[in-house]
This record gives C-alpha cells, sequence and structure tokens, in this order.
C-alpha cells in the first residue's frame, strides 16, 4: 500500500537538467576544465559533493573545489534559473495523489532558496508542505540521506508505504538503499536502459504521462487509508 509519494524536482518536476549541465560546464572551465557537456549531464541528480569528485582529483578538490561549486551556484541564479519550466500537468499529478488520500513530499538537493522557486514554477507551492533541500542531508544521491529525511517528515509511513518519483538513476539508487521503491520519468533525459538497471519498478515518459496511467500505476496499489 502506497501511503506517500516523494518527489525528485530536477528534471522530474522542472525541465532544467541541461541548464544545471550547461552552469556546471561553465564553472569548471573557470578552473581551466573543458568538460563536455554531456559527460556533466549524465552526472546531474547528484549534489556537488558528489559529482565534484567525478571530474576533480583529491588535490583540485581541496585547493578549489569549495570555490568552483559557489561560482556553479552563482551562475545557475544569474543565468539559468529563471529559465526553468514546469513539465506539464504536474500540479494535476499532485492534486490526484492528495485526492487520493496520499501524503507527498518534496527531496532535492535544491538550496533551500531554490527549491521555494522550483515550487512556483511548478505551481504546486499551495499542495506541497513536506520538503527537503540540501541542508536536511549530508550527503547527496546516490547516499540515501535526502530520502530518509524526507520520510521522517511525513506522518506515519515506513519506507515499504512509500514511493520516489525521480527521473535520475540516482534517485532510484538512493532510495533503494533503505528500501523504498521507485517510479522513473524519462523527461530528464536519461536512457532507459539505464534507468532499468538502476531499480525503478516501472518507467514512464513524464509525469502527465503517469498520470495518464495512474489507475494501472504503482501508486494505485490501494487507497491510502
Amino acid at each position: 500500500m502506497v501511503k506517500a509519494v516523494i518527489f525528485d524536482i530536477d528534471g522530474t518536476l522542472v525541465d532544467s537538467v541541461d541548464f544545471h549541465a550547461q552552469a556546471w560546464q561553465e564553472a569548471f572551465r573557470k578552473y581551466g576544465h573543458d568538460i563536455a557537456l554531456q559527460d556533466i549531464r549524465q552526472q546531474i541528480g547528484k549534489g556537488g559533493d558528489q559529482l565534484i569528485p567525478v571530474f576533480l582529483n583529491p588535490e583540485q578538490q581541496k585547493q578549489y573545489g569549495k570555490q568552483l561549486e559557489e561560482d556553479r551556484g552563482q551562475i545557475w541564479k544569474s543565468k539559468y534559473m529563471h529559465r526553468v519550466r514546469p513539465f506539464p500537468r504536474v500540479r494535476e499529478l499532485m492534486q490526484r495523489l492528495l485526492n487520493d488520500g496520499k501524503q507527498i513530499a518534496l527531496a532535492s538537493s535544491a538550496k533551500g532558496d531554490e527549491l521555494k522557486f522550483y515550487k512556483r514554477v511548478a505551481h504546486i507551492d499551495d499542495l506541497i508542505e513536506k520538503e527537503t533541500s540540501s541542508d536536511d542531508a549530508k550527503r547527496s544521491k546516490p547516499y540515501p540521506d535526502i530520502f530518509q529525511a524526507a520520510l521522517a517528515k511525513l506522518h506515519a509511513v515506513s519506507a515499504a508505504e512509500a514511493m520516489v518519483v525521480g527521473d535520475s538513476p540516482y534517485d532510484a539508487e538512493a532510495a533503494g538503499k533503505i528500501e523504498i521503491r521507485s517510479i522513473g520519468v524519462r523527461s530528464g533525459g536519461f536512457a532507459e536502459e539505464r534507468l532499468r538497471a538502476a531499480g525503478y519498478v516501472e518507467i514512464y515518459d513524464s509525469c502527465a504521462d503517469l498520470l495518464e496511467n495512474y489507475a494501472k500505476s504503482p501508486l494505485k496499489e490501494a487507497k491510502a487509508a
């Protein structure tokens, strides 16, 4: 029985993955690292604590890793964040879940102010009360910290009674580590084979596709009490 659904945001609810990759690429370039956009894109879904070590060695991380991440944040907010748009029918999906008696939480590696912005962009700021940000997790995905924090904010919901909806393999890997099942959406641009290998129980094109097939989806296993 699914009593609660925990949503990732970037690539799941809002169309932001390419913009994040571009911001990281610019930040790396400032420090002499010309990294292919597609290589960075494949790491989006992780926070900076997990993404930076993919491209910098320990000495480089110590020398300028923290400043690089701060620069990335400034580039993101000044050039890209305002260009983010919601995916279709996100609000309708949230309303359907609430009408079905299920709790909803957002679990993102975004900063707290960015999370508020995303909720407004997706037109769900009046629907969602439970959320976690980078401030609630010591380590970002694929570690499970952010989902553990989200689960703790839900009312009387066990891992077996929750479901994660995400777009990256890191969402499924993180959820699986604490035995939460997950549904994948292709809207983040990851290959279906990679998503299935990460452990998603079902995969849909988008939130709109999930809503369209809600009655047959794992979300409709039983009406929450």
